[in-house]
């Protein structure tokens, strides 16, 4: 009996190309919760302020998240720059999740943004909380209630690497600020990963859109080149767990172009990549190889869409 090849060895590059905008978050409700952590001294409160605002400012105007779907745990609600929902302990993280989970919807994506101080190793890695400090262990937990969501989970926090290990998973796309828990040095990735998810910057391909993968491949760039600048060695080494699905996952509008042809063909391809996701949030409730084979199908479809539109933009 033959045994069935994996999908993507025997796809060409266009299907894999297809795969990668299938997933854009342009289809899905996009949820935000992001934390700044404790600073220990103004000058870090500032700048974990600073990223978190800009963060929290660009999902409502530019991704068009509404506030419901945006929760912002600051240090300190008195005085501070970033428009607080509540104070970053880990029982106010932990209610967020709790709350969160019961409003999702599947193939929903859920976007979870930490920057602060880190320490420990493996599970035990954490982040610097006002009161009892959060760990991976507590947000393996956390996390737990959403299975059926696209989960992209950052720490920008020094000593963050021992994250990736503790919470990749299937659905989820884990970003680290650094490669170990002992890269403990004030991390400079903060600040660029956001600017890249959040600006035209990072648009690698134009599209209107920015991935994961291209704002944390922006990030990697302008740190390495901080450190050139500064004549340092680099101290720090980020990390994300699924390039693939990092890919795949987009926040942003997708640019309809000028030709009334390829925009026929864009609005075609979205709805093709909304079946995707839909047959994606089924997956567990189907036998394996009818989800594949299903999957395969709409897939050569969106590269068929994708090859047609290119073909139109090169067109004269």
């Amino acid at each position: 009996m033959s045994r069935r090849v994996p999908l993507l060895g025997r796809l060409p590059l266009a299907l894999a190309l297809a795969c990668a905008v299938a997933r854009g978050a342009g289809a899905q409700r996009v949820h935000l919760i992001a934390v700044s952590g404790l600073s220990g001294e103004p000058a870090y409160r500032l700048a974990f302020e600073s990223v978190t605002s800009t963060l929290a400012d660009s999902a409502r105007s530019r991704w068009q998240v509404p506030d419901s779907s945006i929760v912002v745990l600051a240090e300190d609600q008195k005085g501070t720059r970033v428009h607080a929902t509540g104070r970053a302990t880990k029982e106010s993280l932990a209610q967020a999740f709790l709350a969160l989970s019961t409003r999702v919807a599947p193939g929903d994506v859920v976007l979870v943004f930490l920057v602060g101080h880190g320490s420990g190793e493996g599970a035990d890695s954490r982040v610097s909380l006002p009161g009892p400090d959060a760990t991976a262990a507590d947000f393996a937990g956390w996390l737990a209630g959403f299975r059926r969501q696209t989960v992209v989970f950052v720490n920008a926090s020094s000593g963050s690497g021992d994250f990736v290990g503790a919470l990749a998973g299937p659905r989820r796309v884990i970003v680290t600020a650094t490669r170990t828990a002992f890269e403990r040095n004030e991390s400079r990735f903060a600040t660029p990963f956001v600017r890249g998810l959040t600006s035209d910057e990072a648009d690698a391909d134009k599209d209107g859109r920015v991935s994961v993968l291209e704002a944390f491949t922006f990030a990697r760039k302008e740190v390495a080149r901080a450190y050139e600048t500064d004549h340092a060695m680099q101290t720090e080494h980020a990390v994300l767990s699924d390039s693939t699905l990092a890919r795949s996952v987009s926040f942003g509008a997708r640019r309809g172009p000028a030709n009334p042809r390829a925009a026929a063909l864009v609005a075609e391809r979205a709805e093709l990549e909304a079946k995707v996701a839909a047959l994606r949030s089924r997956k567990d409730a189907m036998p394996p190889s009818a989800y594949e084979a299903e999957l395969e199908r709409l897939l050569v479809q969106v590269a068929e869409k994708t090859q047609a539109i290119r073909a139109l933009e090169r067109t004269p």
